[in-house]
């Protein structure tokens, strides 16, 4: 019995120091800067500046039939499948549009431009200039998922019909931390302002 309580508490330190690692690692990713234009009880509005990103269009529908797969086609190019097995560092959110057929995007790091970047080997990977935009953003912590990506939509909307606040119909889901990590989880939902 002594032995599976101390393979437990071994476990359970070597959990904590990983987890611990990987908050900390989060505060050296670069992240999608924006600038907080005011700030509701449910959502805030923000102003983004114009940003390159790494995006693949999914034929795929919903979350959690798009989300393994984009990551894995967008990770493996920025990991160094592409055509100088170049390394290109990860930032932070991931996007995935909210769109019959999703694109999930990842933020090329500032100090590079097009010019710059690796020619992908998978022929679906495009680079595209998101251009500055003001939108509404609603945050949620925890694992995403289909359910909750549309409940926080729906409370997002409900929360700009109150205000007032004209809103086009591209929403986005922005999740921030990697699958194996626990604690301090963070997702939004955005959509551009008309």
């Amino acid at each position: 019995m002594k032995i599976v309580i101390i393979v437990l508490v071994l476990i359970l330190i070597a959990f904590t120091f990983i987890q611990l690692y990987f908050i900390h690692a989060q505060r050296n990713i670069e992240r999608y800067p924006y600038v907080v234009k005011k700030k509701y009880k449910r959502f805030e509005i923000r102003n983004y500046g114009p940003t390159l990103f790494t995006s693949v269009k999914l034929s795929t529908k919903g979350y959690k039939n798009s989300s393994s797969k984009g990551f894995s086609i967008l990770a493996g190019y920025i990991f160094g499948n592409n055509e100088r097995n170049e390394k290109i560092a990860m930032t932070s959110p991931v996007s995935m549009s909210l769109e019959d057929s999703m694109t999930m995007m990842f933020m090329v790091p500032k100090k590079l431009n097009k010019d710059m970047l690796p020619r992908p080997n998978q022929s679906g990977i495009e680079f595209k200039e998101e251009p500055a935009k003001t939108v509404a953003a609603i945050s949620f912590s925890g694992w995403a998922n289909d359910t909750k990506i549309e409940k926080y939509k729906q409370d997002l909307k409900a929360a700009l019909d109150v205000e007032g606040i004209k809103y086009t119909n591209r929403f986005c889901f922005l999740g921030y931390n990697a699958p194996y990590e626990f604690f301090n989880r963070k997702n939004e939902i955005i959509v551009e302002l008309q």
